[in-house]
């Protein structure tokens, strides 16, 4: 069998010093269109449907930890620019009872209601039944999936950087 090279999306980009970065950025773009297939038919096999993958991140951020956040934090955390995109998405989540909005001194925070509560613990239901029992089988050693996460969340720094260098460019 012949050596066929990196599986990239973008030859041109492969060309460079460095063509193991764009089999990388590949498997980030499939896996991420495969992640947000994912939550949104898992949130909609545990019982609560139309919601799309942004709605279903910032419904499991605002749950996390059972306390309020602000819009600010959930932004953060999600490391989204367009705060626009998540105050739209916790209109919707608050529309279909799943958040409410709250105060902590004058700034506005949001928290699951209890069945926004109770949609993030049928999800990990779901998510355990369908998805993880799945990996454990393939024998995917769970220190091989924090290594990955800690190189991802470097890499997104770096990207991060680039895009700053882009913008004044």
């Amino acid at each position: 069998m012949s050596n066929l090279g990196p599986v990239v999306s973008s030859a041109h980009l492969a060309q460079g010093s460095f063509p193991e970065l764009s089999e990388l950025e590949f498997g980030l773009t499939i896996a991420s269109n495969a992640f947000q297939r994912w939550a949104v038919r898992g949130m909609a096999a545990a019982g609560t449907p139309d919601l799309s993958p942004l709605e279903v991140q910032v419904l499991h951020s605002v749950h996390h930890r059972e306390r309020p956040k602000t819009l600010a934090d959930i932004c953060l955390v999600l490391n989204i620019e367009d705060t626009h995109t998540v105050n739209y998405a916790i209109k919707k989540l608050a529309k279909a009872g799943l958040v409410r909005a709250g105060k902590q001194g004058k700034e506005k925070t949001v928290e699951a209601t209890d069945q926004g509560a109770e949609a993030c613990r049928e999800y990990a239901k779901t998510r355990e039944k369908l998805l993880l029992t799945a990996l454990q089988d393939l024998g995917i050693e769970p220190d091989q999936i924090s290594r990955l996460a800690a190189l991802l969340r470097l890499m997104s720094g770096h990207y991060d950087q680039a895009a700053r260098a882009a913008a004044a460019y």
